[in-house]
């Protein structure tokens, strides 16, 4: 799939990422809010306006598997290589970390979910900012999802700092979230 977003809106969302603000963008089914993992008062931010607890932990996404590796060392060779081959995919995973991975990102987990998407926004999202960004939906927590940019407008009340308008892939859920030791699955697609 080509990608849809223009220099100027990739410019924009990558800008806006790098001053620590939270940006609206979409994904292979839902639209998603992300930010800087690493800038510690952004994803305070993106937490505070989703009303959601710290302790749940958050999902990074990827444009490819570079963008996460520092994250799959504790996996075994095997593990290592089933979560790999599932990418780029609408494919979440949960994998070990150690306490250096910040607790705002985590939560109050020693585990980490991440993806490397397939959805061309998503990839030229992160490979313009040359690292994993927050993936979690754009709703307030328990509530439903915002379908548009207008909506996600209406719920942050216009306190989401630039929405990346462009379409949605085709999946009709969420990503499946799996345990990458176990392979369990934690959420189905």
């Amino acid at each position: 799939m080509m990608n849809p977003l223009s220099p100027l809106q990739i410019q924009t969302a990558v800008a806006t990422l790098k001053q620590g603000g939270v940006i609206a963008y979409p994904t292979e089914a839902v639209w998603g809010l992300g930010c800087d993992p690493f800038n510690e008062q952004a994803v305070l931010k993106l937490l505070a306006l989703k009303q959601r607890p710290m302790a749940k932990g958050l999902i990074l996404i990827a444009a490819n598997v570079v963008q996460v590796e520092s994250y799959l060392q504790l996996l075994s060779s095997d593990e290592r290589q089933r979560v790999v081959d599932s990418w780029p995919a609408a494919q979440t995973w949960v994998v070990p970390v150690t306490a250096s991975v910040p607790q705002w990102i985590r939560g109050e987990h020693l585990s980490l979910a991440v993806r490397v998407s397939a959805h061309a926004p998503v990839q030229a999202l992160c490979e313009a900012f040359g690292g994993a960004i927050i993936s979690t939906s754009a709703n307030i927590s328990t509530q439903a999802t915002a379908q548009n940019p207008a909506q996600i407008g209406h719920i942050f009340a216009n306190q989401i700092d630039y929405i990346v308008d462009a379409p949605l892939g085709g999946n009709l859920n969420p990503s499946q979230i799996r345990d990458a030791r176990t392979g369990a699955v934690l959420r189905p697609s």
